[in-house]
């Protein structure tokens, strides 16, 4: 790129990227995704109970992990059950594989 050319950023997207890598980038996150792949699918009820947490941290970080489409749900009568959503964990890795090279 010369420098007499625009550079063009997308900052939007750039934004949106950064908030997903934030949200996979916290301890207590990564810990409930291992849980998570552990049971295979678990309730809100049962992950801040198996993780000693209070019902509105374990809720809250879920919805970030939701809203970044690293879990997805599923509802089974009254319960709503959560998924590790592997699809979007691999594309993550290959695109931040991309990154570092």
């Amino acid at each position: 790129m010369e420098p007499t050319e625009e550079l063009d950023l997308k900052i939007l997207e750039i934004r949106k990227a950064a908030l997903i890598y934030r949200a996979i980038n916290h301890k207590l996150r990564q810990d409930m995704l291992k849980l998570i792949h552990k049971s295979g699918k678990i309730t809100v009820t049962e992950l801040y109970r198996k993780m000693s947490l209070e019902q509105s941290v374990a809720s809250q970080h879920l919805a970030i992990l939701r809203t970044a489409g690293f879990v997805s749900t599923e509802r089974d009568r009254r319960f709503i059950f959560y998924t590790v959503n592997y699809d979007n964990l691999k594309f993550l890795e290959e695109q931040s594989q991309k990154l570092i090279g």
